[in-house]
């Protein structure tokens, strides 16, 4: 039998996202409660803000580009409190939004826009010219380039507080939708997810699917994070470094606060130093991490310098953590951690330790969230095993996607007929009802929670003009707590099997790929790359010559 949540099923409603966020009739905290925080300005949001600059920005997008219901709005930047006006001012207007990782290079990105047919994007100034050089590629008109953020430049390129028909609403004003929402159906967000054929596919997320998620969270945080007495200053608080253009930090992050009352310090990008001064400073109660920086807190020396008892969880996902890591933080700070788990695929979250489980099956994911079925199944016979089988983990309920955007074959690989989405990883399910996952069958390697394609990194070196062939498998760093690409290369004839030359191959790989795509777990020589008789690359035996190596140290 499929393994289930602890608590029963809640009922989930027929209604879009910003049915949710914004048409309650009953909330616990007021209007005026700030919710979002800059913590480089002075800029803070309140939640009646928020909803007042989504509907003005909505009206922008019809007034100035004529926005149709399932038109695709790209966000190609950094978290900044903008982020969430922009977000749901689309939902608003029935548009879909798909979010692009700023690190992405001109290539990535145009890829990106193509594949989701993008109508206009929102960037930065500082990602200006990537963004119009993508934009042109892509065959998207400058005059649908637009900022955000607190930074201006001159130029023609507009801040979409300048569109024409942008104004903040007021809270007593009715501005009627445009187009009704289905919400099964009709589409919130296209994110995208590394496949193992290269090019990142686009994941279709409903309404329905989003909407689930937020409360299926809420259920599993339900009497654990509050917001407080519903007035500004008051309740739980949380920092919000997690990137905004990854599911992780979209739906756990910007939908739940907004749902829940929380008030969020937004965080551009992770640096400890600045992430220590927010919690002491703000008395930051919990948050959710990612294992490296677990990690920096249970060694950095200058963690000691911050008061940070104020923090009563860390909720850690994205990347494996290990029992010896949550030991070892716990030892030093005595701030508990517990695991969760998920895909872009579900929304995100499928399983996590319950609050007052953190200590039980340390290294597990815990258990299915409210409304999510979970199975372990033989990869082979794909019959369901029992307690303790190890084997394929598959989920079931209503935060799975829709299927993959103009990619009929691989839905057809990842969800059954019936429903269930074969996530890829392998684990199993204890006889507590526990899931542990110690393995994927995917040959993706997770770089502290960002998917990267091997044959993506493939294709690539080998158009260089020294590479003859070339395999990327991940290897481990204890070092940053995650795996890191590793490219095998086979040389041209001639060409010198050199540090020299391994350092020349991977900077030039660094000028073609975002950030976490480097080849940071450095790069070997090898005679020839193994591959069976159908030509499918052997990574078992390249992961088998890496295993000899104690440990990775990281390439900067």
């Amino acid at each position: 039998m499929p393994t289930k949540s602890k608590f029963a099923d809640i009922e989930i409603p027929d209604i879009d996202t910003w049915t949710l966020l914004f048409e309650r009739s009953q909330k616990s905290f007021c209007d005026d409660k700030v919710i979002l925080h800059d913590t480089i300005s002075s800029r803070a949001y309140t939640y009646d803000h928020i909803r007042g600059s989504s509907i003005g920005f909505g009206q922008a997008l019809r007034q100035a580009w004529n926005w149709r219901k399932g038109d695709v709005l790209a966000i190609y930047s950094p978290n900044d409190v903008d982020y969430a006006t922009i977000v749901f001012g689309t939902h608003w207007a029935a548009g879909v939004v798909t979010t692009a990782n700023p690190g992405y290079t001109v290539d990535e990105l145009a890829h990106q826009l193509v594949n989701s047919r993008a109508k206009a994007i929102v960037t930065q100034a500082p990602l200006l010219e990537t963004t119009l050089a993508a934009a042109r590629k892509a065959g998207v008109p400058r005059d649908r380039v637009i900022l955000m953020g607190p930074d201006t430049v001159d130029t023609t390129v507009l801040h979409f507080t300048a569109l024409p028909g942008f104004r903040v609403h007021d809270s007593n004003e009715h501005a009627q939708r445009p187009y009704e929402i289905n919400p099964s159906e009709d589409l919130s967000f296209l994110v995208y997810s590394s496949g193992t054929t290269g090019k990142p596919k686009g994941v279709m997320l409903t309404h329905r699917n989003i909407v689930a998620n937020v409360l299926q969270t809420d259920r599993a945080n339900d009497g654990y994070i509050t917001c407080g007495d519903g007035t500004t200053g008051s309740g739980d608080r949380t920092i919000g470094f997690l990137p905004l253009f990854h599911i992780y930090g979209l739906t756990g992050v910007l939908h739940y606060s907004l749902y829940a009352g929380i008030e969020v310090f937004i965080q551009a990008s992770f640096s400890l130093p600045t992430f220590l001064n927010l919690v002491q400073k703000h008395r930051i109660t919990y948050n959710n991490v990612v294992p490296r920086i677990i990690l920096a807190l249970a060694k950095d020396p200058s963690v000691a310098n911050y008061d940070l008892s104020s923090l009563k969880m860390l909720i850690s996902a994205a990347a494996p953590l290990t029992k010896d890591l949550v030991d070892l933080l716990y030892a030093r700070l005595k701030i508990p951690v517990k695991q969760a788990f998920g895909l872009s695929e579900t929304s995100p979250a499928t399983h996590g330790q319950l609050w007052d489980e953190w200590d039980l099956g340390i290294g597990s994911i815990g258990r299915p969230v409210v409304n999510v079925e979970t199975k372990i199944v033989d990869i082979s016979t794909l019959a369901e095993l029992p307690a303790n089988g190890v084997g394929e983990l598959w989920v079931r309920g209503p935060n799975v996607f829709k299927g993959y955007l103009n990619n009929e074959k691989a839905t057809r690989e990842a969800l059954t007929r019936d429903g269930w989405f074969r996530t890829g990883d392998v684990g199993y399910i204890d006889e507590r009802g526990l899931c542990f996952i110690t393995d994927r069958i995917k040959e993706l390697v997770k770089v502290n929670g960002f998917q990267v394609a091997p044959a993506e990194l493939e294709g690539l070196l080998t158009s260089h003009p020294k590479v003859k062939d070339a395999a990327v498998i991940g290897v481990s760093s204890k070092a940053l707590a995650t795996e890191l690409p590793r490219a095998y290369v086979v040389l041209d004839a001639g060409v010198e099997k050199s540090n020299e030359t391994a350092e020349e191959i991977a900077n030039w790989l660094s000028e073609r790929v975002a950030k976490h795509k480097r080849l940071r777990g450095g790069v070997r020589f090898i005679d020839a790359v193994a591959s069976s008789a159908t030509g499918k690359i052997l990574r078992r035996e390249l992961k088998a010559l890496a295993a000899k190596e104690q440990d990775v140290k990281p390439k900067l």
